[in-house]
């Protein structure tokens, strides 16, 4: 494989639907889920999800996907080193 379409075939989908649900593609890894927020690592940064009673109902880290079911409230993507460094804080807040 060439390293051009390696680095171009980066891809990031997002499916909302009524707010109520969400298809999301291109998904490295989850960071952190609760039924207030999810935090995923996806291709093209971070994404925090915020919402009430978030559940993901499907996750299929091989194939960059996950399927999240609650009331959607906001979609926020920050670059990957700022929201990483932010991520760790706040895992290390939870486990002190």
């Amino acid at each position: 494989m060439d390293e051009r379409n390696s680095s171009t075939a980066k891809s990031h989908k997002v499916l909302l639907i009524n707010r109520g649900s969400g298809a999301f593609s291109g998904v490295v890894d989850v960071l952190s889920f609760d039924v207030a927020e999810i935090l995923l690592e996806t291709e093209l940064g971070m994404l925090l999800i915020k919402g009430h009673d978030l559940h993901v109902n499907r996750l299929s880290l091989e194939k960059g996907e996950i399927d999240i079911e609650g009331r959607i409230d906001s979609l926020a993507y920050s670059d990957v080193k700022s929201a990483g460094k932010q991520a760790e804080s706040l895992l290390g807040r939870l486990f002190k």
